[in-house]
């Protein structure tokens, strides 16, 4: 007996089972079913087909190089430096062009600095002393220019001294940066991009592929020239929603978005970049810490050999270009999984109505036992229901 019992099991296996499926003949959920569906289709050929491409293979993992170029010509007039020109080779930090650049709008100058001996500056809270006990030879100071030299000097009896200390002689001074570069908003920024998808061993650059020799004489503008790798500095600032000359007195800095989205269904020629730009040094809840400046010392010597130094405080616009992008193009595989899983979603359809009709209607006991009726159970004709 339990040799044919497994025996049995062991053919049921080969049996095919189908649905058994029941006409319920209500108009109400038979309007819901069909809103259901509709909204399923809706979904897979609006939102997954249409808008996110979901017949697409999807290729994000974009290889970016970028080259950068400024040019133009800016103007100083300073008491220590008297009237100066900068060109590109002055005003840009690094000067050969990255992804992250620097260009100086603004600077003070301490001139002629030497090795020697002076006051700390009274703007340095290490630096203050009342005795020269306060000044302990051979210290350094913190955030200072130098080493205290053990006494403390003072500019007035009913006020603290400073210090003093060896260093970099006289100390910089602190005042309000006045000597802006004039013009500077009217440089202009080359930007090169090259762009590789490897899985689709896709290639482009920004740069249009036209034989036009007026082309590089363009401005980009979103409207008129969506397409030109040429950017002037006060628009850059301008599309940022800020003003050029309100960042160029403490400096700022923008980030300049390359954005690739390229559906390569379509061809080559309409693969193109969009820009877009943001200011990144400063929030909502916090101006305190805007701006953008560092210090850099140019030293020489004079005719007797003695060393000397002039230290700018730079203060400037700091560039970051960042590139990002993703590909598309048609491919079974994932056409196959976005209908697959939308006609699964069909079964939610059923299994919604299934619980009205089950749990929620009045006749839902007539229902039940012609869904879930037994192999010798005979059905009968109640309440509207057909067994098919």
């Amino acid at each position: 007996m339990a040799a044919n019992g497994c025996k049995g099991r062991l053919l049921s296996l080969l049996d095919y089972r189908t649905e058994k499926y029941i006409v319920a003949k209500n108009k109400t959920v038979g309007v819901l079913y069909r809103l259901i569906q509709l909204s399923i289709i809706g979904y897979i050929i609006g939102w997954v087909f249409l808008s996110k491409k979901g017949y697409q293979e999807k290729d994000e993992a974009i290889q970016s190089t970028v080259i950068t170029k400024l040019k133009g010509v800016s103007v100083t007039n300073t008491t220590e430096s008297g009237l100066l020109m900068w060109g590109p080779e002055d005003y840009v930090i690094p000067p050969q062009g990255e992804a992250v650049l620097f260009v100086v709008t603004n600077f003070l100058e301490t001139p002629n600095q030497k090795l020697g001996y002076c006051a700390e500056s009274p703007k340095v809270l290490d630096g203050l002393c009342q005795q020269d006990g306060d000044c302990e030879e051979g210290k350094l100071v913190v955030s200072g220019h130098g080493l205290m030299s053990g006494r403390c000097l003072h500019r007035d009896e009913n006020a603290p001294g400073t210090c003093e200390i060896f260093g970099w002689c006289p100390v910089e001074r602190k005042f309000k940066p006045q000597s802006l570069l004039t013009n500077a908003e009217n440089v202009t920024i080359y930007i090169k991009n090259f762009i590789h998808f490897p899985k689709f061993k896709f290639s482009k650059s920004n740069i249009l592929e036209t034989t036009d020799v007026s082309y590089l004489k363009c401005r980009y503008d979103e409207k008129l020239h969506p397409y030109c790798p040429i950017f002037r500095l006060g628009d850059i600032t301008a599309r940022a929603g800020y003003n050029f000359n309100d960042m160029a007195t403490f400096g700022g800095s923008i980030g300049i978005q390359i954005q690739w989205d390229c559906d390569l269904d379509k061809g080559y020629s309409e693969c193109h970049p969009q820009y877009t730009f943001t200011r990144q040094d400063i929030t909502a809840s916090n101006t305190i810490a805007t701006g953008f400046n560092f210090r850099h010392a140019r030293y020489f010597k004079n005719s007797a050999g003695e060393s000397y130094r002039s230290l700018y405080k730079f203060y400037g616009v700091r560039f970051n270009i960042m590139v990002n992008g993703k590909a598309g193009m048609f491919n079974i595989v994932p056409t196959a999984i976005s209908v697959g899983s939308g006609l699964a979603l069909m079964g939610v359809g059923v299994f919604l109505c299934d619980m009205i009709l089950l749990y929620i209607l009045k006749n839902g006991t007539a229902y039940r036992q012609r869904k879930f009726e037994g192999s010798q159970q005979t059905p009968e004709n109640q309440s509207g229901i057909l067994v098919l």
